[in-house]
């Protein structure tokens, strides 16, 4: 290990990015004896309510990410939306051992795409898209069902369009008014799945269990572990990470998100460059929880173990799932409950999230559908339809 890159307890951690993910990541740094400081343009962000100091400032305001350097040991972020030229100042001016080639990369989805397959690893068949004459074409050569995403930006299904048939081809303009398109061959899965690897600066790599993901209106709903798959299924998947991560020279953490078609056969959905909500069942539920696997990894600390250590589910708290959690809370025995700490729930938006462990998945999910908290509370927040 290079001992020169180690960062000790009592350093600075600075974190661009203030929601959950950067709050449960200072939370586990914070346990682990750093002092961290966060840059973010909301007051009291969810991060900015655990960490010793907040920036309050734009993520590409260089004045700001200036400050942030000055007074920070190592750097890292908590999502990959960041302004890719103040990443690339600080790289040069800071230590930032991420740096910015794979904030780039998965920045853009034909990017991303690109370098999926450059690992050998395969995505679905898709078309690059810039202007409408070419979703025709996509669609010649890839067929109905298609899905039309913009290159950059999107989540949560923002930014995406499923074309079903020519008629909804007038819908796709709009999508490519924005920029640039990628237009992909729709994958008939039997599940979605999801490998998070980590990689420390001195290049010891882990990954997790493979976690099975269930969204609901294109958000995350559920993440089930372990994932109901074969085992030839997750040693296929964590291969895929593994060669994906070390062709991408991986430091830090990675999810890698798939689709599962039948007789096990992987396409790679998409990238992302931190921590991930498909991960968050790894706080309880691991001996290393995926926020300390990253800081351990950014610092240079030799990385944990990721042992499963009892089956878990973790279901997402959106706006309108708040208060009727909150409502019940006394009776929920055993529920291990994350509330982020945002002021307003909005509709759609993500709160927070509970994580039961039970001797079977199954068990867990037949739990969480009866506490009835996700029925019900679908179109209302504070008594108003959304």
């Amino acid at each position: 290990m290079n001992l020169s890159k180690v960062i000790l307890p009592g350093q600075t951690i600075g974190i661009i990015g203030g929601g959950q993910l950067g709050k449960m990541m200072a939370l586990s740094a914070k346990a682990m004896g750093f002092r961290v400081i966060v840059l973010d343009p909301t007051e009291d962000c969810p991060c900015g309510q655990v960490a010793d100091e907040q920036i309050v400032g734009a993520y590409g305001d260089l004045e700001k990410i200036k400050q942030l350097s000055a007074k920070s040991d190592v750097i890292t972020y908590e999502f990959e939306n960041i302004d890719a030229d103040a990443l690339e100042w600080l790289s040069k001016n800071a230590y930032v051992p991420q740096g910015t080639e794979l904030l780039r990369v998965t920045q853009d989805r034909i990017e991303e795409k690109r370098s999926i397959q450059h690992a050998g690893v395969r995505v679905a068949p898709y078309e690059v898209i810039t202007k409408i004459e070419d979703v025709e074409t996509g669609l010649d050569k890839l067929g109905f069902p298609s899905v039309l995403k913009t290159a950059r930006g999107g989540y949560d299904g923002k930014g995406q369009h499923v074309i079903k048939s020519p008629a909804d081809l007038a819908q796709a303009e709009g999508l490519i008014s924005q920029g640039r398109c990628v237009l992909e061959k729709w994958i008939p899965f039997e599940k979605e799945i999801s490998i998070i690897i980590t990689r420390s600066a001195s290049g010891e790599t882990a990954v997790f269990p493979a976690a099975e993901n269930v969204h609901r209106d294109n958000i995350l709903h559920q993440t089930i572990a372990p994932a109901r798959i074969s085992s030839a299924a997750e040693e296929k998947a964590i291969d895929a990470a593994k060669r994906i991560a070390l062709s991408l020279n991986l430091t830090g953490t990675l999810a890698v998100e798939m689709f599962l078609a039948s007789e096990d056969e992987l396409y790679i959905n998409e990238l992302a460059p931190r921590p991930h909500n498909s991960g968050h069942y790894t706080i309880e539920a691991c001996e290393t929880s995926q926020f300390e696997q990253h800081i351990r990894a950014v610092c240079n600390w030799p990385l944990g173990s990721t042992k499963l250590l009892k089956p878990a589910v973790m279901v997402n708290i959106l706006g309108e799932h708040q208060q009727p959690l909150i409502e019940k809370i006394a009776g929920l025995k055993d529920w291990k409950i994350h509330l982020y700490g945002k002021k307003e729930a909005k509709f759609k938006r993500k709160m927070g999230h509970v994580t039961l462990l039970r001797e079977k998945v199954e068990e867990a999910l037949k739990e969480a559908e009866e506490s009835g908290i996700w029925e019900g509370a679908a179109e209302m927040i504070g008594g108003q339809k959304k």
